[in-house]
């Protein structure tokens, strides 16, 4: 395939990344170097990248010391398992996003544990797209949910409690799928006609009765108690 008519999308792929991801902490820990080093050199700027690494042991000491708002992780390390890291780091600081590239879809078990861990995005490395990145980064940096079109019927697979306390009202579906998407309160208040105000209480009532920790768990429980439909993510591939 002749990838140049492709080359000035990708460039303006690579600064709404940047754009993204402008005030976030970054750690990666990626067990291919190559890619690591690609990550590192064209993705993010210096300032948002606080520590890369390419064994388990090394990225988990990377988080504890600084603290990041989003991990970028891939499920083979060069020692250790980046499931079992993504789980340990969703145990211990729950409110720090991860994002896992999948480079063996048929581990299957291995993917269900990090979504069972609480994984914020899958994004599988033999589909990455012009577009999937970019998608993926969008939904978890506003507090929602990214899983790759392969993997939707293995994350709505095995237990994920009794359902919501009560039924969700029409309006609650409309906010919470907006939430999986990745919008912020004053985005979704805008789409809905609403003030950012409503919408935080709209996402009371939804934690209230998902019995959710945070707005991505709250989707996350959505989505794989089929209360809301798959977000439709941009990921032109």
């Amino acid at each position: 395939m002749d990838f140049t008519p492709k080359l000035e999308q990708l460039r303006r792929n690579t600064g709404q990344i940047h754009n993204l991801l402008r005030e976030a902490r970054l750690v990666t820990c990626l067990g291919n170097r190559a890619l690591l080093s690609l990550f590192v050199g064209a993705l993010v700027d210096r300032e948002q990248l606080v520590g890369a690494a390419t064994c388990e042991a090394a990225g988990l000491a990377l988080v504890e010391r600084h603290q990041p708002s989003m991990v970028f992780l891939s499920d083979t390390l060069e020692q250790g398992s980046g499931v079992a890291l993504v789980q340990e780091i969703k145990q211990r600081w729950p409110t720090i996003h991860t994002l896992l590239l999948v480079t063996q879809e048929h581990r299957q078990a291995a993917i269900q544990r990090a979504i069972a861990a609480g994984c914020d995005g899958l994004l599988v490395e033999s589909r990455l797209g012009l577009g999937s990145a970019m998608a993926a980064l969008h939904a978890i940096s506003g507090g929602g949910v990214y899983v790759d079109r392969s993997l939707t019927e293995l994350f709505r697979q095995g237990p994920a409690g009794p359902g919501p306390l009560e039924a969700l009202s029409e309006r609650e579906r409309e906010v919470l799928t907006l939430v999986a998407r990745g919008d912020s309160n004053g985005e979704i208040g805008q789409q809905l006609f609403v003030t950012p105000d409503t919408v935080k209480t709209h996402l009371r009532h939804l934690s209230r009765k998902l019995q959710a920790r945070d707005r991505t768990h709250a989707a996350v429980l959505g989505l794989r108690w089929g209360l809301i439909d798959w977000p439709d993510h941009e990921d032109p591939r």
